[in-house]
């Protein structure tokens, strides 16, 4: 019997973008991606030491690249992939992570224009502007490329959304609202494009120990409610949503298309 030398999710030779890649799942991500072995650029709006840091820490301007960049708009999203493209060449990787939650309860009936718009337009607009952006360019090094078979892995598409997308979330409706598009998005992503080799798949995280939920989850009363509603017990980590990102991104995943991927502990068993 030969000897088995285990098996490797390698993404060598790819490049990756991230958003919002300087904290919390990003940053998770970005190092998860770079040990794969693919060139990436993450970015970030305000947290630039932390930023600075997670290049070096990556192995430096060669391979990991960090742009300032606000995502609230369609120009913005489609900017941010023209400076990957700048960076590296190409984008064969889209990882939309970056996202608001406002932390304080708010019932919709008093909810104001502002703060609606201002989710809508972070969580869904700049990803409009993203995805248009980044499926042009595949398409792009595609055609570049000269022609392959039909049915071969030519880019991927993974969007991060949410549970409360799955089964809504009161006083969050702005929230909810906007990841429960990027279900929706993903499931019509997938059946335009995967027979031109671009693979779009979800993953939905349930409550994750990140900064942006930090406001929340140390509030022991409603650290209390939120594992008991986990049947594993506990808050997931970065790393437990950044590996199936990843996963979804290799060949081990080739026909994997549309696809809801949900990280939550078993709290939500929906697709």
């Amino acid at each position: 019997m030969s000897e088995m030398n285990g098996v490797v999710m390698s993404l060598a030779g790819k490049v990756a973008l991230i958003t919002g890649g300087s904290r919390g799942i990003g940053a998770a991500t970005v190092r998860m991606f770079r040990a794969a072995g693919a060139r990436v650029v993450f970015s970030y709006q305000a947290a630039q030491e932390q930023a600075e840091a997670l290049v070096v820490e990556c192995g430096g301007e060669e391979v990991c690249r960090a742009v300032r960049q606000a995502l609230a708009t369609p120009a913005d999203g489609a900017a941010l992939v023209a400076a990957a493209v700048e960076a590296f060449g190409r984008v064969d990787c889209l990882i939309v992570n970056h996202g608001i939650w406002p932390a304080h309860d708010q019932p919709i009936a008093t909810m104001t224009d502002e703060q609606w718009r201002g989710t809508i337009s972070i969580n869904l607009d700049s990803v409009f502007g993203l995805v248009r952006a980044g499926v042009a360019a595949m398409q792009t090094q595609v055609r570049e490329s000269g022609p392959g078979a039909p049915s071969s892995v030519k880019g991927h598409i993974v969007l991060i959304a949410s549970t409360a997308a799955q089964r809504g979330e009161a006083f969050h409706a702005d929230y909810a609202a906007s990841k429960g598009a990027l279900i929706s998005l993903t499931k019509s992503l997938s059946s335009e494009l995967a027979g031109q080799g671009i693979l779009c798949n979800c993953v939905a995280p349930g409550w994750v120990g990140t900064e942006m939920s930090l406001a929340a989850l140390s509030d022991p009363e409603t650290s209390k409610k939120a594992t008991a509603l986990i049947p594993l017990g506990r808050i997931g980590s970065v790393e437990e949503i950044a590996g199936p990102v990843l996963f979804l991104c290799t060949p081990l995943a080739g026909f994997v298309s549309g696809e809801i991927f949900n990280v939550n502990g078993g709290a939500v068993l929906v697709g």
